[in-house]
């Protein structure tokens, strides 16, 4: 699971360690700055896909469980059906003419 806080600080680190590289092997700030952003954007895509995909994933297995749940469910009522329909007398009921 992907939470929000370490997220974006491992992005700010990312972002950090990516400027300085970029700086370095420039030599300019400017060129450093645009490229950091650059990547900033591809981090935010990549989390927002990323997030994309465990919610479908989530919907699709609550969707699977609650599929499931009501197959259970109703073989249950079926089953019940079943067994009131084939169960015999209980022993004590006499049945009388007068």
């Amino acid at each position: 699971m992907m939470y929000a806080p370490r997220v974006f600080v491992s992005m700010l680190g990312t972002l950090a360690v990516f400027a300085i590289a970029a700086y370095v092997m420039s030599g300019s700030f400017w060129t450093a700055l645009i490229e950091t952003i650059f990547c900033a954007l591809i981090l935010q895509i990549g989390y927002f896909i990323g997030i994309v995909y465990m919610v479908r994933r989530e919907k699709a297995q609550m969707d699977a469980d609650r599929s499931s749940d009501g197959l259970k469910a109703k073989s249950r009522a079926e089953a019940g059906v079943r067994d009131s329909l084939t169960a015999e007398a209980p022993a004590r009921v006499h049945i009388q003419d007068h």
